[in-house]
């Protein structure tokens, strides 16, 4: 199967929340509730500097996207697999590049475009939708002016799992760019020439 560091970066809500897949709704529910509690009261113990609320505010949708994902059952489904299907497509495009097979490409392609759509899909989107449902707006008192601020913030956090992602893939071999600097030369000067 696959080691930790293998799935690192793509979110796992499960863990957010302290449970495993195998957690009933009505435990999603509870920890949901418990985690947000003591997340709220140690907003309360600290003073509130601009990195400490970008911090909390992630930390708040994270939790709330846990807590909208996996509550339902098709919802979950659906996440979890995309999630497997992403590990899977990663481990494909690995074995191809260990190869030096000519499908790599064609693995990294597809592999680029589904982790683009999952990161946007399952944490920007996601986290932003559950600020908007009754249930979480009560839980976590989140607001309107939170969303806007928030925007940003989840955009960068995207980009940062889509960074630490790509920084342990493998690419297949680039073929250095050739420069003849001699003709270079000789296009500088012609230019210049023509200047005078």
């Amino acid at each position: 199967m696959h080691a930790m560091a293998d799935v690192k970066g793509y979110v796992n809500y499960f863990e957010i929340l302290g449970l495993d897949e195998t957690a009933k709704p009505g435990e999603v529910r509870k920890n949901y509730r418990q985690r947000m509690k003591d997340l709220v009261m140690e907003i309360a113990r600290v003073e509130i500097t601009e990195e400490r609320r970008s911090h909390y505010m992630r930390e708040i949708a994270k939790l709330n996207a846990a807590f909208y994902l996996l509550r339902d059952t098709a919802t979950r489904d659906a996440y979890w697999t995309l999630r497997e299907e992403m590990v899977a497509l990663e481990q494909r495009w690995r074995e191809a590049a260990d190869k030096d097979s000519p499908e790599a490409d064609t693995a990294r392609r597809t592999y680029d475009s589904k982790l683009r759509h999952f990161l946007s899909r399952y944490v920007e989107e996601a986290m932003l939708e559950s600020g908007r449902d009754k249930e979480c707006v009560e839980a976590s008192n989140w607001n309107v002016a939170h969303e806007r601020h928030a925007s940003r913030i989840l955009r960068h956090y995207r980009q940062n799992l889509y960074q630490e992602i790509l920084e342990r893939l493998p690419y297949y071999e680039v073929t250095a760019p050739r420069t003849d600097w001699e003709e270079r030369k000789r296009t500088v000067a012609a230019i210049l020439a023509g200047k005078d």
